[in-house]
């Protein structure tokens, strides 16, 4: 007789959880990250917006050389994955005043992109592997 309680509860929080238990796909997360993101972003360089190397762990408008909003400078964000989800669902949300003016609406598209950051991120470059 609690079997229906006990169904209803439990798709009420699959429902709470939506795309947040989303499984990320770094290699389509790469294929997305080419067409989506790379008009304004590298892994390894600035360019109309901050190289994403190293993203994961980084404090929000820290990376060298780039210029960040004064919003996202001041801000106490440090990137990974539910800051980053946050961020691709909508920028200006998670840091009002920000410059970054592109969502990315699809839970899935979104966990595969942070999949895709966290593998980048991981990889040591030539200088930091000799320290």
């Amino acid at each position: 007789m609690t079997y229906p309680c006990f169904i209803a509860g439990l798709a009420a929080m699959l429902m709470v959880a939506g795309g947040a238990a989303c499984a990320g796909d770094a290699m389509h997360g790469q294929a997305l990250y080419q067409s989506m993101c790379m008009s304004c972003h590298s892994i390894a360089y600035n360019g109309v917006g901050p190289a994403h190397k190293g993203v994961f762990g980084r404090k929000a408008g820290s990376a060298a050389d780039y210029g960040y909003s004064p919003a996202v400078k001041s801000s106490a964000i440090v990137w990974g994955e539910k800051t980053l989800d946050l961020w691709l669902t909508n920028p200006e949300k998670l840091i009002p005043g920000q410059k970054m003016g592109y969502m990315v609406p699809s839970a899935q598209d979104r966990a595969d992109l942070i999949a895709y950051l966290r593998q980048e991120s991981a990889r040591a470059s030539p200088a930091t592997a000799a320290k």
